[in-house]
């Protein structure tokens, strides 16, 4: 005789059963029993790496970002994940990517600096400088690794990185990439469908590194840098990615940061996430339940956001 929990065993061993299943979904894109065949094609073919069999499955599936360029990051995360679920054996890295490994101080930064204690009214030609350079890129990526309580870890997909300039010196980091998949206070908050979220998710983009160094001592700075943000990312992004962003998205440990600057810079708080992790793992339900914070990039921004994009 079957008990409850037996049922309830059995049910869930059928659910995972590949041969019944009729898609899965990785990284915001559902694939077919067909589709996952082809891959698994791809995968296998001689004498392509991880980086070409992205690109060709990209191209295959015509998997593009809203610029029209392939979206081969988000590709090699998926493959990575379907490799863990046992649909195929990726080819081994060609290089070492440095994943897991502390990251090395290559720059002239020190903790024995002056310490800058002034209002932020005082501190002359603040600015937000893109990183485009490759010393500008070891700066900010030691900065964060040194001094971020996050700490340093490579942004994928579009994104953008700035460091805070003034006429006094360097005074930290900003990083801005790609929104979460799953967010209800924020999918309430807009009026999202999951149609129209799958459509519209790169309008959004994600706060992912704040940083005011440890020797900056000035009242109101953050929220100072947070009103240049607000003026000058909508425009960075479209020079870059040729779309403009409606929304801007920062999710906050309130036990660690008060997140006064955000409030003072007049973000919205929606309410606590589910502490899933971006891409929704369940696995990790409630271990890192944070804040979320909002700031609407252009007035329209609920219209642009539930809007359908005309297919061609």
């Amino acid at each position: 005789m079957m008990t409850g929990d037996d049922s309830q065993i059995k049910k869930k061993h059928v659910l995972k059963e590949p041969k019944l299943i009729k898609s899965v979904r990785y990284c915001g894109r559902d694939f077919t029993r067909e589709e996952m065949k082809v891959i698994s094609e791809i995968v296998t073919t001689k004498g392509l790496g991880r980086t070409a069999i992205s690109e060709k499955i990209c191209e295959q599936f015509l998997w593009l970002k809203a610029d029209g360029k392939l979206k081969d990051m988000s590709c090699r995360v998926a493959l990575l994940r379907m490799e863990r679920d046992g649909w195929f054996k990726l080819p081994p890295p060609l290089r070492r990517n440095g994943n897991g490994k502390q990251y090395k101080h290559r720059t002239m930064l020190n903790d024995k600096q002056p310490l800058l204690n002034l209002s932020a009214g005082k501190i002359q030609d603040i600015s937000l400088d893109i990183v485009k350079t490759p010393k500008q890129s070891r700066i900010w990526n030691e900065m964060i690794h040194r001094w971020h309580y996050l700490g340093y870890k490579k942004l994928v997909g579009s994104q953008l990185r700035y460091l805070i300039n003034s006429r006094s010196g360097i005074l930290g980091s900003l990083g801005f990439g790609a929104s979460a998949w799953n967010v209800q206070a924020r999918e309430g908050f807009i009026g999202w469908s999951r149609q129209i979220r799958e459509q519209n998710l790169h309008l959004i983009v994600n706060n992912s590194r704040f940083l005011i160094l440890p020797w900056i001592k000035s009242r109101n700075l953050a929220s100072r840098v947070l009103g240049l943000v607000a003026k000058k990312l909508p425009n960075d992004w479209e020079q870059r990615y040729k779309y403009r962003l409606s929304n801007a998205r920062n999710v906050c440990r309130e036990k660690r940061f008060r997140v006064l600057c955000y409030k003072a810079a007049n973000w919205i708080c929606l309410g606590e996430t589910k502490g899933r992790g971006k891409l929704g793992d369940y696995s990790k339900l409630y271990e890192n339940v944070k804040l979320i914070m909002v700031y609407p990039l252009c007035k329209e921004f609920r219209s642009v956001l539930q809007q359908l994009p005309i297919s061609s």
